[in-house]
């Protein structure tokens, strides 16, 4: 009965895993107002005819998610398709329409210079006159290593084509330098689409979290309940179910059984790492995760680093997003923290399929066996496991790389911290309206990234999952259903006046609308 009385309904499912794969359909809060959702679902048909027909025409042979935030739902039918973009330029985008919008998309974070930047397009020209050989080795990746290494100060470096590649190279990596099979990974982390990552924690986790919640929120300023639900809370807190589900359909358990899933910044965690670190190959880490950049625990990282220095277990670091966004030298300089494997993708590209995997040699070595030299008795003295690809090092993502790290070296730090103020003074102007307006949400930074703070937020879903399509209908280019986005160096103070004033507005609509309160 308790239990009852602190779970809320729906409450449940603001804890539940929000994987890319699978999300939960949005339904009609009772206090929307339908012709505020009727207004909505018309302006952004009219200003978008082109990109719906597109949606339609190729839906019969074309499968595709990707473009979309969001899961489908009946009341959202009807403008449930992406944006169709026919090209971009600096901070801007066009979309099929002839619609211009000011972009915070931003390629998902790969775009830290804007679109289609005049130094990575004359690479890329350069290039194409010289052809795309494959196969033999690539001229630039080379030279291409040596500035990562540079940039980074990564010992040693190979190339993959994405995200997901890298991931399962690093883990296949720790897995055969340590001979272990299992690895860990945290709640609400994404490592890519690698049946390897797409494991979740029990439901039973989830409810933990809202339980805990809720009994924060209540006995906060009662001290009579705080005495009553103490020992519930103690409870609830006392352990984790490291037990990894699988988070998507077609995904075998016995892969899941590799996998632990832990608590992020949790002391906790650390306990479960010293006790079980030695049988573990990786410990894979989303520094600061994109689905909850709100925790970024400092502390923590480093206790981990230390940890799994102890047992001798290989620490991942997954800079996707972190990589060379919030400092040169990627979230690894930014906390302190010196990981024996990161991998690295979307900045690093220029906008070009690029993934790279590196770290320590001992590491590292497992690709190619080490360190040799002509002329004399040496050999590869390290056991390798398999890794390979036709795409990989390919000629104009090489090309592209380069013509952004040179870049990135010669601005040096100046260019993220730059950024990161200009990213905080949005937010913080954000914070700033929706505090005055008494509206229950916070956006919160990390580098130039920006998203709704889902610990500080009580608003219902189908208003964050709204407020895209506001924006969208502002001119302000995102995903549907994303709840922030990327500045980048391309973006002027006038853009940023402009998204502000979009942001604003919006949610005034949608409290005037009555989808949130304030």
């Amino acid at each position: 009965m308790l239990l009852g009385f602190i779970l809320q309904p729906n409450l449940l499912a603001e804890f539940t895993p929000k994987s890319k794969i699978q999300n939960p359909k949005p339904t009609m809060p009772t206090t929307t107002s339908p012709p505020h959702l009727d207004s909505l679902i018309q302006r952004y048909i009219q200003k978008t005819p082109g990109s719906k027909r597109y949606a339609q025409d190729a839906r019969r042979v074309m499968a595709d998610k990707t473009s979309l935030g969001l899961g489908f739902s009946p009341e959202l039918k009807e403008i449930c398709y992406p944006v169709v973009a026919e090209r971009s330029a600096g901070s801007r985008l066009w979309d099929i329409d002839g619609n211009e919008y000011i972009d915070i998309l931003m390629g998902l974070g790969t775009n830290l210079l804007g679109h289609n930047p005049s130094f990575v397009k004359e690479a890329i020209a350069a290039q194409l006159e010289k052809g795309i050989q494959l196969g033999a080795q690539a001229e630039l990746a080379g030279e291409v290593a040596q500035l990562v290494h540079q940039v980074t100060g990564a010992e040693r470096v190979t190339f993959s084509n994405t995200g997901t590649e890298a991931i399962m190279t690093a883990i296949r990596i720790a897995r055969t330098a340590t001979n272990c099979p299992k690895i860990a990974v945290f709640t609400n982390s994404y490592h890519g689409h690698s049946d390897n990552t797409l494991v979740r924690a029990p439901l039973s986790e989830y409810a933990k979290k809202a339980a805990l919640r809720v009994i924060n929120k209540k006995s906060s300023s009662d001290s009579w309940l705080r005495s009553l639900l103490g020992p519930i809370q103690s409870l609830l807190s006392r352990n984790i179910n490291p037990k990894a589900v699988p988070a998507a359909l077609g995904i075998p358990a016995e892969t899941a059984a590799n996998v632990m899933v832990l608590d992020y910044g949790n002391p906790r965690s650390l306990n479960i790492l010293r006790k079980e670190g030695s049988k573990l190959a990786a410990v894979l880490v989303e520094p600061v995760q994109s689905r909850c950049p709100e925790i970024q625990p400092r502390a923590f990282l480093q206790e981990l680093r230390q940890v799994t220095q102890a047992t001798n277990t290989a620490l991942i670091f997954d800079e996707m997003v972190t990589g060379f966004r919030i400092h040169p030298g990627g979230a690894q300089a930014w906390f302190e923290v010196e990981a024996d494997l990161v991998t690295y993708s979307k900045i690093v590209g220029g906008g070009l399929p690029l993934s790279v995997i590196t770290g320590k040699a001992q590491y590292m070595d497992h690709i190619d066996g080490g360190q040799w030299s002509f002329g004399d008795r040496s050999a590869p003295t390290v056991k390798t496991t398999f890794f390979a690809g036709t795409f990989c090092k390919h000629p104009l993502s090489l090309a592209a790389a380069r013509s952004v790290l040179l870049h990135l070296k010669a601005a040096g730090p100046q260019l993220q911290q730059d950024l990161n103020q200009k990213t905080g003074d949005l937010v913080a102007q954000l914070n700033s309206y929706l505090q005055s307006e008494s509206i229950p949400m916070q956006f919160v930074q990390f580098g130039s990234f920006f998203s709704i703070d889902g610990s500080k937020t009580s608003v219902p879903l189908m208003a964050l999952n709204l407020l895209s399509y506001h924006l969208l209908t502002k001119g302000i280019h995102l995903r549907q259903g994303d709840k922030g986005g990327f500045l980048s160096t391309a973006h002027s103070p006038e853009d940023i006046d402009t998204i502000l004033q979009a942001f604003k507005e919006s949610f005034s609509e949608l409290k005037t609308g009555g989808l949130i309160n304030g």
